[in-house]
């Protein structure tokens, strides 16, 4: 065998995020760094192999042959490698990063957190909320909770609970003058609005609802439109008019009063909340306890509201 010296570690490293970003001024920011400093580690590699990894051009690099084929690699390797030193820290420290929506945060997760922390004390959760796709490799994420229509990448995900779409308000609507006796009642109420359901094929919004109610004639254009379902669902809570509510988001609050269903009538959505996770064989315990725990959760929900 050919002996050379040893890989120098550090360049590789350095060389991985810069192939990743196809920029070594977003390497640099990643690896805390000056792009300068990233541009000799990389210099320094291709001195090392005795072939360029990048091509340079004007404001921008692309990789040679060469160095596409080393990027794929590395990025497994430093992908097992992480995985496993998750794994070892995850002995010591139980940690979970959970990445979630704001409104499933705030509506589903939270308010039964305590019950994962009752069960499993030696276990730390720490929530992280937005809808981006989830990283778990490089942003050291452990579970992911969704709102979609599933066929997500990269990654091991099941179904956690349906997502029906039906009309919620205060209690106090149904006592004003013109109380929610039957669907064509909502023209005389404000209608308040997800932005999030506008434009997602099979995601019903106030039209979908009213047509499939036969209550078609009230003006869905009207009323103001929140950035998320809970934003919305807040605003029905404080009595500022009537929200489609997604079933495990509003579960809660019709349980405590603060919501009613004034109608039977559901829509069928084709969004459901899906439990995401790395798609490995080595999970650690920590993330299988909190995913049982999970459908444990979403299980006993289900056969609460048969």
């Amino acid at each position: 065998m050919r002996s050379r010296r040893p890989a120098p570690l550090n360049a590789l490293r350095t060389f991985e995020a810069a192939a990743r970003h196809l920029s070594f001024t977003a390497a640099a920011r990643q690896l805390f760094v000056t792009p300068a400093a990233v541009s000799h580690q990389v210099k320094q590699l291709e001195a090392y192999l005795g072939l360029p990894l990048f091509q340079r051009q004007h404001r921008a690099v692309v990789l040679t042959d060469a160095g596409r084929a080393l990027a794929a690699t590395l990025g497994e390797v430093f992908g097992h490698l992480d995985r496993a030193l998750d794994q070892a820290m995850s002995q010591a420290a139980a940690v979970l990063r959970v990445t979630t929506l704001e409104s499933f945060a705030a509506k589903w997760l939270v308010p039964r957190l305590h019950r994962f922390h009752r069960a499993w004390p030696g276990i730390q959760v720490r929530i992280e909320t937005g809808d981006a796709p989830a990283d778990f490799v490089h942003d050291g994420l452990d579970v992911g909770l969704r709102y979609g229509a599933g066929g997500y990448a990269g990654v091991h995900a099941e179904r956690l609970m349906d997502a029906a779409v039906f009309p919620v308000c205060a209690p106090a609507l149904l006592l004003g003058p013109h109380p929610l006796h039957v669907p064509g009642d909502l023209r005389h109420h404000t209608l308040l609005h997800d932005r999030t359901a506008v434009g997602r094929p099979g995601v019903p919004g106030w039209a979908d609802w009213l047509e499939a109610a036969g209550a078609a004639d009230a003006d869905t254009g009207a009323g103001p439109v929140f950035t998320s379902a809970y934003l919305a669902q807040e605003a029905a809570i404080a009595g500022h008019g009537v929200a489609l509510g997604i079933g495990p988001l509003v579960a809660d609050d019709l349980q405590r009063g603060r919501l009613l269903r004034p109608y039977a009538q559901t829509s069928e959505n084709a969004y459901a909340f899906w439990l995401v996770r790395r798609d490995t064989p080595m999970p650690t315990p920590a993330v299988d306890a909190f995913c049982q725990w999970l459908r444990d959760e979403a299980s006993n929900e289900r056969a609460s509201v048969r």
